[in-house]
């Protein structure tokens, strides 16, 4: 059985300031594709759910995950960051045997 990825309370937290004042609320997706440095790299988006999406829910937020993606993000962690660079959503993924500097790409 794999373990879903958990979004934390701040990913939320953020998620709803960014939907605050939004006519029509959406998910934040959370993808893997191919490419990147490392050979995947994380596709982060605002979204509509989809009919296969995993959908993690907290604080009357949505982020979903496809049914290709999720096997990438077991037990991940999805959270968001904010630092002297810049804020932004982040994922602390366990499977990835790599990354590179740039934190959007990944091998396992």
């Amino acid at each position: 059985m794999t373990l879903p990825p958990k979004v934390t309370d701040r990913a939320f937290e953020r998620l709803a300031e960014i939907n605050d004042g939004s006519d029509s609320a959406k998910a934040l997706r959370v993808a893997v594709e191919g490419g990147g440095c490392s050979g995947f790299q994380y596709d982060i988006k605002l979204d509509e759910p989809a009919d296969d999406d995993l959908i993690l829910e907290g604080k009357g937020q949505k982020v979903v995950v496809d049914s290709v993606s999720l096997p990438f993000l077991e037990n991940a962690v999805i959270d968001f960051s904010e630092e002297l660079i810049g804020a932004r959503f982040v994922v602390e993924n366990p499977n990835a045997s790599s990354s590179c500097g740039c934190g959007t790409s990944f091998s396992m």
